[in-house]
């Protein structure tokens, strides 16, 4: 069966680079490499050598360029642009622009199953030190969970220089209130980097879902966190002084200061190579809750660093790491124990 890609300027270019680097790979280790050595082989005639010396170099010449044209021709691809250009579109339904607030960016995208809607949903909270990002740079995302037969929202949320601490938490709680009105079967989280916080805070504050009319132990079956940042104090940043606003406030942004045997299960996934949000995140917040009496369990995936994790997810990553399978299983498991109770 073949999938359906749409053909990107991207990956137009990227085809297009592709094929002009082909005839000038470097040949395999089991073909014989041409010499450049200025030296006659044994037995070769001078003549033939001079011209076995010329072609050598001008394929070299023609790879560099190759090279460079390949370079060139991505350049203007950013890593989104390529992973999702490079993702069928034959396994989803989408629906865009669904408002779940009446702010510009208050605005979600939804990826349904193409063959019917899964009995689990899930939201997707987008990283971005809460000061980029877009919900279009994420088709891949929602394209992995559809393709597993569970429908996945991604949100846009107000970001900073806009909004500060705790604004892009209620637009968080705002999008889940969305979801929980329009599906009534198994709701989970899932987040990456800072949208990672978003989703355990969601889970671990009872302000954020309080405040929307909801009850994470009631109205979320889990939650999934990418890499997130749950104890980062002290802030260096400047950006991050102003988004969290005075120190005396900032340990209560910390989601390690609210574990709480009350919390829907989480899953904490992280890279051992990730160099931005420190692995420790995940394990020491999950140990912390579980002694709380929570449910919480961590995953480090050898040799994925930060942006590795959350590309895992996409087809052409898939197979570098298991991410996407664990977190079917997770919400396989906790689909079957129903919705939660307080």
């Amino acid at each position: 069966m073949q999938t359906s890609i749409e053909e990107s300027p991207c990956i137009a270019r990227f085809r297009l680079a592709s094929a002009l680097a082909g005839p000038f790979k470097l040949r395999s280790d089991t073909q014989k490499p041409l010499s450049v050595s200025g030296k006659c082989v044994a037995g070769e005639h001078p003549k033939t050598a001079r011209t076995r010396i010329r072609k050598a170099m001008r394929l070299s010449i023609l790879r560099s360029v190759a090279g460079f044209v390949c370079a060139l021709a991505l350049a203007a691809c950013s890593g989104a642009d390529l992973v999702n250009g490079l993702t069928p579109r034959d396994s989803y339904v989408l629906e865009e622009d669904i408002a779940y607030g009446s702010a510009p960016r208050q605005r979600l995208d939804l990826y349904r199953p193409k063959d019917g809607t899964g009995e689990a949903m899930a939201l997707f909270f987008y990283g971005g030190s809460w000061e980029r990002g877009e919900r279009g740079d994420y088709l891949f995302v929602g394209e992995a969970f559809a393709s597993e037969g569970i429908t996945l929202a991604v949100p846009d949320y107000r970001l900073y220089p806009e909004v500060r601490y705790p604004a892009f938490l209620q637009d968080a709680a705002a999008a889940v209130a969305w979801a929980r009105a329009h599906h009534d079967g198994p709701l989970f989280l899932v987040g990456h980097s800072a949208g990672a916080y978003n989703a355990v805070m969601l889970a671990l504050d009872e302000r954020w879902l309080g405040g929307a009319g909801l009850q994470a132990c009631s109205d979320l079956a889990g939650v999934v966190g990418l890499s997130g940042p749950y104890d980062f104090l002290p802030l260096k940043d400047d950006d991050l002084k102003a988004i969290f606003g005075p120190p005396e406030q900032r340990p209560s942004t910390q989601p390690i200061n609210h574990v709480t045997a009350a919390a829907p299960p989480l899953l904490l996934l992280s890279g051992d190579a990730d160099w931005v949000v420190a692995p420790r995140n995940s394990t020491v917040l999950a140990a912390r809750q579980s002694d709380a009496g929570g449910r919480a369990s961590a995953r480090l995936y050898e040799g994925l660093g930060h942006i590795r994790i959350v590309g895992a997810l996409s087809r052409p990553l898939r197979d570098s790491a298991p991410v996407l399978q664990d977190i079917v299983d997770f919400i396989e498991t906790e689909s079957a124990r129903g919705r939660g109770r307080c």
